[in-house]
């Protein structure tokens, strides 16, 4: 017998335009479209055309005039600043109206674009709304990135008016933003008109006579400004991810497809409701902070959390369940990693046992692959179900996931379980031909990509037919190996080019990952190939082990090396696993495998502009020529 899932699945590759024609339908629209998909320029589909419709209305005003006026939108929690702060959905609106009377004031009009370069405060979730409000197109930038890295933004966005903060706070270290961003503007040839600068009690910033903007002497004398309709074709934001050619790609996510997708995606993937609250602990300077802090939870009528801090060390490794308890949250979504330092350091949850979590429904994984050891851990902790699920930067939300408020299946360890509605998810060869079930190869989706995804790059079609169209005619090439099980489970194994391949063998590192992860005394992993004369590449693995263990790292990288014999086999050739004291991640936490794959082969890299902490690389260096791989560099 057919389940909620499979229903709305056939439904939606069946006949994607009725299954969200229905779901357009739960949104707000100033005029209705002519046409729910349009394919007359394939590849560059286009949904709801004609259809006028705006993001922050339908985020707040169409709350508050349903009721939930007096309702928690938005609570901010910071624990590095010792600050709880809550919004009503009419205080929030009417925050938001009034900076978009500042931005107006400022000479921004629809279809400017705006860069916010902000810490996990209010204001740049309000600054994101008062975009969208008017029709501006935001470009968010993380908080702190190099100035370099800023400067290439604005050199492609060529913003009219920039928004930031005097400073970010990183545990207990005060980050200054604005030298950064002056810097970054001097880099770049494009020159923003304004700067509006929100000024933080723990640091001040210098202002640039002419050019910046003190945001509450701005807001102090601006006028609120009502919600502008717009086509749903038109460009909601640009969010620049990371090109393989170093230049930053730029993401566009357009209105109308971004407000039906991602509204339909909270009951049915995360399983919440209007009134229920919503946490997605990451930073909105990434997507899953676009998607799912600011614009997916208010698009439903829940209240959303905007958290500053970590997951450790703000004060300790029990934050996550205070916040849970103190705000009644029913659904979080967080990175494997933040889970895997929270393991590390109270391995046994006790901080957990201090904190009421009975509101607390089902936490959701994504990032980057979760691996089996932690998610167990997780749900033997929570008692909770723990659902991972896999999505990207282009895609907006999830490609594949166990979609609680249709079905809930039988979770399968190291499987974000099956393809969501909307999404045709297939394994190819290298001549784009499918191949069986459970044999690896290159994970795709055949277009047309559903509603919210990525309809092109921005000023940029060239590159984006490059990048993700022409490998596999008629699919999107997500760049991720894996396969997909008799039962339509789908497992992603790696990147693409994480396949390595040993001896004309190709193998999975994301596999070896999982076996090194099931070892009781490690905390995180990572596997690379390394360049090997005999073999091409070996696996190589890199291991921080738990917090309290005391046992010989020689005999725990005997275990492992063990482990993966039996469990892969002798064809593996793992051979040589090291203990590290951290790896070296992303500041959202994805371990940076190419950067150390660069280290280990003795090839030139640049340091990852988005890296937590770049002493780590030295350390790593150390470690690898101690085990014979990377050579010393020359000064």
């Amino acid at each position: 017998m057919a389940n909620k899932y499979d229903e709305a699945f056939e439904k939606s590759i069946k006949d994607p335009e009725a299954f969200w024609a229905e779901a357009a339908e739960d949104c707000h629209w100033y005029k209705k479209w002519d046409k729910v998909l349009d394919d007359s320029n394939t590849p560059f589909y286009r949904w709801f055309v004609g259809g006028e419709i705006n993001s922050c209305y339908n985020a707040l005003d169409y709350h508050i005039e349903n009721g939930r006026g007096d309702q928690a939108a938005l609570i901010y929690d910071s624990p590095v600043t010792d600050t709880i702060k809550k919004y009503t959905y009419t205080e929030l609106r009417d925050e938001v109206a009034k900076f978009a009377g500042v931005l107006v004031d400022q000479g921004v009009q629809k279809g400017d674009r705006v860069i916010l370069y902000m810490p996990m405060i209010p204001e740049a979730a309000i600054a994101m709304l008062a975009c969208a409000r008017i029709g501006a197109v935001h470009s968010v930038v993380f908080g702190g990135f190099a100035a370099k890295e800023l400067a290439t933004r604005i050199e492609d966005a060529k913003p009219k008016v920039m928004v930031s903060a005097s400073c970010g706070i990183e545990v207990k270290k005060v980050i200054k933003y604005k030298p950064l961003l002056d810097e970054a503007i001097e880099l770049s040839s494009s020159k923003p008109e304004k700067c509006v600068i929100f000024q933080r009690p723990m640091e001040t910033a210098s202002m640039v006579t002419g050019r910046d903007v003190d945001w509450s002497e701005a807001m102090a004398r601006a006028k609120p400004h009502d919600c502008v309709p717009l086509a749903a074709t038109d460009p909601l934001y640009i969010l620049y991810t990371s090109g393989t050619t170093g230049e930053p790609k730029g993401i566009v996510r357009d209105n109308g497809g971004h407000v039906v997708s991602l509204k339909w995606t909270m009951n049915a993937i995360y399983n919440v409701d209007a009134g229920d609250v919503y946490w997605a602990a990451s930073d909105v300077g990434w997507v899953v902070g676009h998607s799912y802090i600011v614009y997916g939870p208010l698009f439903k009528g829940c209240t959303t959390i905007l958290f500053e801090g970590k997951p450790v060390g703000t004060p300790d490794a029990g934050v996550f369940w205070r916040v849970i308890s103190e705000h009644e949250v029913n659904a979080l979504f967080t990175a494997p990693t933040a889970f895997r330092a929270i393991k590390r350091e109270d391995p046994n949850a006790e901080l957990m046992k201090n904190y009421d979590l009975s509101s607390f429904k089902c936490l959701f994984l994504a990032g980057e692959r979760s691996d089996p050891d932690t998610l167990q851990w997780a749900e033997n902790s929570l008692k909770v179900p723990v659902i991972d699920h896999w999505w990207q930067t282009e895609t907006g939300w999830a490609i594949c996931a166990n979609c609680m408020g249709l079905h809930q299946f039988p979770v399968k360890h190291g499987s974000p379980t099956k393809a969501a509605p909307g999404w045709d998810v297939q394994v190819v060869d290298a001549d784009c031909k499918q191949v069986k079930a459970g044999d690896i190869g290159a994970l795709v989706v055949k277009l047309p990509l559903p509603p919210g995804s990525l309809p092109t790059l921005y000023q940029n079609d060239a590159r984006y037919k490059e990048s993700y169209l022409d490998e596999f005619p008629g699919y999107y090439k997500t760049a991720d190996a894996g396969y997909i099980d008799e039962e339509g489970y789908v497992y992603v194994m790696s990147r693409t080019d994480d396949i390595i391949n040993v001896a004309g063998h190709r193998l999975s590192t994301g596999a070896m990952e999982e076996v090194l992860s099931d070892h009781s005394d490690v905390a995180e992993c990572a596997v690379l190939g390394v360049e090997d004369n005999l073999k091409g590449q070996i696996p190589v693995g890199f291991m921080v082990l738990k917090a309290g263990v005391t046992r010989p790292n020689e005999e725990i990288v005997k275990e492992v090396v063990k482990m993966v014999r039996e469990r892969i086999g002798p064809v593996a050739a793992f051979k040589t696993a090291t203990v590290v004291n951290r790896l070296p991640k992303t500041r959202s936490g994805k371990i940076l495998r190419g950067t150390i794959q660069k280290i280990a082969d003795n090839k030139d890299y640049k340091v990852p502009a988005t890296i937590d902490d770049p002493s780590v690389l030295g350390e790593l260096e150390e470690t690898l020529i101690s085990i014979g791989y990377a050579k010393a560099r020359k000064e």
